[in-house]
């Protein structure tokens, strides 16, 4: 009994250790980002005659957004005849309709738009850009997906950095159009601000390998083809052809202070289905090219940032035995004095904890005058960090195991404000019983935690506690509230439907 005591106590140490290490980059991250974040990119020289630019607009059953997203490029302020619009719809449902009656209607005004159908969803959104590339004519291809809406300057704002022969690719910041729709929305912002503004910032201008986002930038079309061109191996076709492109010697350009408005999902369903796409993808690219990565002549520092960007979400996996081993651990030290217990769990602390907040601070500090308000949520932000380990973890034991799986489209309804609703429109997210059931009974078992905590007197760690249980409960409500409210939803509509 006494050895499988230590077996628990080394995980556990074992396992923060590790998330230490992923803690420890955030902070080189948010320092490179301080540093560097004063010297932003200029173009090189600007284009006395502006290149020929192709967009394309992938969809997949976009009934609610596809008319926004079409209508914002078609007003895009670029000379006519220099810019081609591709609507590259995969579509099974009346977005074909709604899509190709609004091609129609620009076409007839004398704008360069075409829409191109496919009957098959081959490749998926790699396969309908790499269709649409075979037939463009525009000498940069900028790419916007169905849920943002780009500014009308967004083409005079990225196309003279390609002045420079080297530059490969000009990628912009994502900003929120129903940031403040609710707490997820908020929650899901701060994430992505903390992405976009400290990550990409320091990656770039560190001269580490940093990635296209799959919408809101432009590429030279000779760029992607020198990086292998689109594939489909992988959920995140956008990573992988953003290293494969780097590994050939092109230069990406990110600009932070240029920001292109997205739809954020208000769905908690189809937001794990997109944080499993986002982490499965980025786990199969690392599979895929980090060998190739650190056998390549590139600098040490881009071998590590590599490492530690495409291994990012193995620390999901880790959270689980974390997870697990905290309850037997807090009572196996429940006897250690303060001094002791300060001096082991400190350090790991300030690294793995610690970190996650400042990251997000930074973030929120450099976007927003009132970020000071934000401060609240950082608990409830970190909390939903470890609710979303289960359902990530899911997606990264697929991937070491070569589990195939469709790219799974995540819903927008054109969500922009408070008073818009979804719950009753027509698409809904990939439901999977088993990950809320899991972290149903996780929460289960942190209440459990707590309850000892208290009866225990161990108050040093209570607030961990509080933090995954409230993690685990809320990712588990939310989604089983989700799915009852609209399989209700379906019932009612179907007893209108018979009683007419």
């Amino acid at each position: 009994m006494e050895n499988l005591n230590s077996y628990v106590v080394i995980l556990y140490f074992s396992v923060l250790c590790l998330l230490a290490v992923f803690g420890a980059n955030r902070y080189y991250l948010v320092y490179q980002y301080l540093k560097h974040k004063k010297n932003p990119h200029r173009p090189k020289a600007r284009f006395d005659e502006l290149p020929y630019v192709t967009i394309q607009l992938p969809m997949y059953n976009e009934m609610y957004v596809a008319e926004r997203l079409i209508d914002a490029v078609v007003k895009m302020d670029y000379p006519v005849d220099r810019l081609e619009i591709q609507v590259l719809d995969d579509s099974t449902d009346e977005t074909v309709s709604i899509a190709s009656r609004r091609v129609d209607m620009y076409r007839e005004q004398g704008i360069d738009i075409s829409y191109i159908h496919r009957d098959n969803r081959k490749g998926f959104k790699a396969g309908a850009l790499a269709e649409g590339m075979r037939i463009a004519r525009g000498e940069f291809i900028a790419v916007f997906d169905a849920d943002f809406v780009p500014n009308r300057n967004f083409l005079h704002n990225t196309i003279h950095y390609f002045t420079d022969d080297q530059i490969g690719m000009v990628q912009l910041r994502w900003s929120h159009l129903n940031r403040n729709y609710s707490l997820m929305t908020q929650l899901q912002s701060i994430f992505l601000d903390g992405h976009f503004v400290i990550e990409h910032t320091a990656r770039n201008r560190t001269g580490c390998f940093f990635n296209f986002n799959g919408t809101a930038g432009i590429w030279r079309k000779v760029a992607i083809a020198d990086g292998g061109g689109w594939e489909h191996d992988t959920l995140t076709e956008d990573l992988d052809l953003s290293y494969r492109t780097q590994m050939k010697g092109w230069k990406f350009v990110y600009l932070p202070e240029l920001a292109v408005p997205a739809e954020l999902p208000v769905d908690v369903i189809a937001f794990k289905a997109q944080q499993h796409r986002w982490a499965k993808g980025s786990i199969q690219t690392c599979k895929k090219l980090l060998p190739r990565i650190m056998h390549a002549n590139l600098p040490f520092k881009v071998k590590r940032e590599a490492f530690v960007h495409l291994a990012a979400n193995f620390a999901y996996l880790l959270m689980i035995p974390l997870s697990i081993a905290i309850l037997p651990v807090m009572i196996l030290r429940r006897n250690l004095n303060w001094g002791q217990m300060m001096a082991l769990d400190v350090p790991l602390f300030l690294m793995a904890t610690v970190s996650f907040a400042v990251f997000y601070i930074v973030s929120q500090k450099e976007l927003y005058a009132n970020w000071t308000q934000t401060l609240k949520y950082l608990p409830m932000l970190m909390a939903l960090g470890i609710g979303l380990s289960v359902n990530n973890s899911v997606a990264v034991v697929e991937a070491m195991l070569n589990q195939e799986s469709e790219f799974v489209r995540t819903p927008k309804f054109g969500i922009e404000d408070k008073k818009d609703k979804w719950v009753g429109k027509k698409y809904r997210g990939n439901k999977k019983m088993l990950i809320p059931a899991i972290e149903l009974v996780l929460a289960i078992y942190f209440t459990f935690a707590v309850i000892i905590s208290i009866a225990e007197g161990i108050w040093l760690t209570m607030p961990f506690l509080l933090m995954f249980q409230f993690g685990y409960s809320y990712m588990s409500y939310q989604s089983f509230s989700i799915m009852i409210k609209k399989r209700l939803v379906l019932k009612r509509a179907s007893a209108n439907a018979f009683s007419h």
